[in-house]
């Protein structure tokens, strides 16, 4: 890929100007064009970034346009990654990587026909905070990995959220809005999954808007808000996940993953950073520093490592790993459904480990 490497911004919502942010701080990316519904907000920061304001058509046939980012709404994610791929274009999206597993599946397989990248977030997971507890596994501080908890519990995103119906629709739900950054991590740390158990439920069928101009108007709930499950990972260890709006707080670790010899906490996989805890049989817990991932990073890194990777290896923030991930969390809700046990289709190798690099190394042109 060439360097400055030029990406064109399809979608200019809020989690924007994060991926803006990280890459002012890095010369070797150039925002080269930008593209939004929103006609003012795209002149806004085609003014800001020194790129040029285009429809989505004239984006990705852009000749400085090296990578498609795709910050679209999930519905969108699959039409303009084709879109793009079919113009030659690299494409990096938000999570999911397409709404349907289906959907996702052509964008993975697209890509590959035209010779191009896909990549898709959470690149969360490259940071210091899952990368260091990745470290340590692999190194054998727990010994054999035998078992995993994960855990997501909030009392539902109406209370903050001025527009929450998309929680509350398909599509939506505690699993596929926040499962990716815990089933990723997982896959970072155990591998991936080759099978899944699931159950569901929903505790009311109404939710009550808590903030902004509908603040008190009620939101029809059209599926399961509470989901857990257990995922078989291809190395024989067992990972169980709980994905709630039916909660009000937790004091469980986000993620534990216990071993032969010990057992590590992992910190918020939806954050680069965080505190790794390490408690070895017969010992105190300790924290341990960070030893792998990016240092102080931000979304869009993981546009940055696909950029950046020979044709040796495959992205970390890959789209195979995404189309993974999403179909370990479509066959856990069909499990649900059905009440069985459900294999899953794809595989996907680990990602490399992150080497621990400082944030003027990773930023680097």
């Amino acid at each position: 890929m060439g360097d400055p490497h030029g990406i064109g911004i399809v979608g200019l919502g809020a989690i924007s100007g994060q991926y803006l942010n990280t890459f002012a701080a890095c010369p070797g990316i150039r925002i080269a064009a930008v593209a939004d519904l929103n006609a003012a907000r795209a002149a806004e920061v085609a003014e800001s970034t020194g790129a040029v304001p285009l429809g989505v058509d004239e984006l990705v046939a852009h000749p400085d346009v090296d990578t498609v980012l795709n910050l679209t709404i999930p519905a969108a994610h699959a039409d303009i990654a084709l879109q793009a791929i079919a113009a030659g274009k690299h494409v990096y999206g938000e999570k999911p990587l397409a709404a349907a597993f289906e959907d996702a599946e052509r964008v993975v397989e697209a890509g590959a026909a035209a010779g191009v990248r896909v990549g898709c977030a959470p690149d969360t997971v490259l940071g210091t905070g899952v990368q260091t507890a990745r470290a340590a596994i692999d190194k054998g501080d727990i010994g054999a990995p035998t078992f995993a908890i994960a855990t997501m519990i909030a009392s539902g995103h109406e209370r903050w959220h001025p527009n929450p119906d998309f929680y509350y629709t398909e599509g939506g739900g505690p699993l596929l809005d926040m499962g990716p950054y815990y089933v990723t991590s997982l896959v970072h740390l155990l591998g991936p999954v080759v099978s899944v158990t699931g159950a569901s439920s929903r505790s009311r069928d109404q939710r009550v808007i808590g903030s902004g101009p509908r603040a008190g108007e009620s939101v029809p709930v059209s599926i399961d808000t509470h989901v857990t499950g257990i995922l078989e990972h291809a190395g024989g260890a067992l990972s169980t996940i709980v994905m709630s709006f039916d909660g009000h707080a937790t004091q469980a670790p986000n993620i534990e993953v216990h071993g032969t010899e010990g057992t590590i906490g992992v910190p918020d996989p939806n954050h680069f950073d965080g505190e790794v805890g390490l408690h070895r049989i017969g010992d105190d817990r300790i924290v341990l520093p960070p030893s792998a991932g990016y240092a102080e990073s931000g979304r869009g890194v993981g546009l940055i490592d696909m950029a950046r990777t020979g044709s040796d290896r495959a992205p970390r923030a890959d789209g195979a790993l995404a189309l993974h991930v999403l179909e370990v969390m479509t066959t856990l809700l069909r499990s649900a459904e059905t009440g069985g046990r459900l294999d899953i289709r794809t595989t996907v190798e680990r990602p490399e480990l992150v080497p621990l690099t400082a944030h003027e190394d990773w930023t680097a042109a």
